[in-house]
């Protein structure tokens, strides 16, 4: 077996222990689905975040929600990704600092009861614990999704998933 051919065995059995570790987790998962669903049928808005790899996950999400989860006779999800807007993060960052470019989105648009969701390998970067923050004091419900131990973000979340995998920890 070369280099190449070990590599990819080894990255595949981690990714079905990870799998298998998570099927253990399915009621924190549900818990997190019944949140989404009772913010679609209250006409909540969804705020999704993140930096990197995350910030894709985050704007997926949204792009899930908004097409891929619209069932007949329902209600349909209100989403935004807070990472989508360019020239806003941009402007954010520039005026303010990188550490606001969600919480001052946020001040934009959340109201009581909206939902926000972040997204972190390390559960530990600052504009999302800010935006958290932020969410939590006016009202949102907070739910996070992060890597194995949860950082800073297990604190300031109602709801903090950890996949159960030491891979991605940044």
């Amino acid at each position: 077996m070369d280099n190449i051919e070990s590599n990819l065995e080894n990255f595949l059995q981690q990714q079905e222990i990870c799998i298998k570790n998570m099927k253990n987790k399915k009621l924190e998962l549900k818990k997190i689905i019944k949140i989404l669903i009772n913010a679609r049928n209250k006409k909540k808005k969804i705020f999704t975040m993140g930096n990197g790899g995350s910030g894709s996950t985050a704007s997926h999400l949204v792009s899930d929600l908004l097409k891929t989860a619209i069932i007949k006779n329902e209600k349909r999800f209100q989403a935004l990704s807070l990472v989508d807007n360019i020239p806003v993060v941009l402007a954010w960052s520039n005026d303010v600092g990188f550490e606001h470019i969600f919480s001052e989105q946020l001040k934009n648009f959340m109201e009581k009861g909206d939902i926000v969701i972040g997204f972190s390998g390390s559960g530990n970067s600052q504009n999302l614990l800010n935006a958290f923050r932020f969410a939590k004091k006016k009202g949102a419900i907070c739910i996070g999704f992060t890597g194995q131990g949860g950082g800073k973000m297990k604190k300031c979340c109602d709801h903090c998933f950890e996949v159960p995998n030491v891979e991605m920890l940044s």
